[in-house]
């Protein structure tokens, strides 16, 4: 067997594991991620890419749209396609919580509140006319 691939039981560099995985685009995304302090080992910061993972290490990743949480299963061998890279860890994540918005933050108008018609233009016009000081 080939040094490059990792035994079944191994470790394997977090950098790799995260490309691998499909959590990271790029090796120098994931090497960016975890130098940066977005990556916690077993919950302790790691900001080595080097550092070497194993079977059962639990990762709290912090992406900017939400935090994920997985267990690895298995070092990578290759970045191969989602069905493959899913295999590699348990995924722990709890579902984003859904916020309810009021009407003003969804942007929802209630019914008939469109654009004016033509005589709503004319009196919002009117309205907003200057003053010219007659006042008759």
């Amino acid at each position: 067997m080939d040094d490059d691939q990792p035994k079944s039981g191994s470790r394997q560099r977090i950098d790799k594991w995260l490309f691998f995985a499909r959590v990271a685009k790029s090796r120098s995304l994931a090497q960016e991620r975890v130098a940066s302090g977005h990556v916690r080992v077993n919950g302790k910061p790691v900001r080595q890419p080097s550092h070497q993972l194993k079977a059962g290490d639990r990762l709290d990743i912090s992406m900017p749209e939400r935090e994920l949480i997985l267990v690895v299963k298995l070092p990578g061998e290759r970045r191969g396609p989602y069905e493959e890279a899913r295999l590699l860890y348990e995924d722990l994540t709890p579902p984003p919580v859904r916020k309810e918005f009021s009407p003003f933050e969804q942007g929802v108008r209630p019914a008939g509140a469109g654009r004016p018609t033509k005589k709503e233009r004319r009196a919002l016009e009117e309205l907003r006319a200057p003053f010219d000081g007659d006042v008759d």
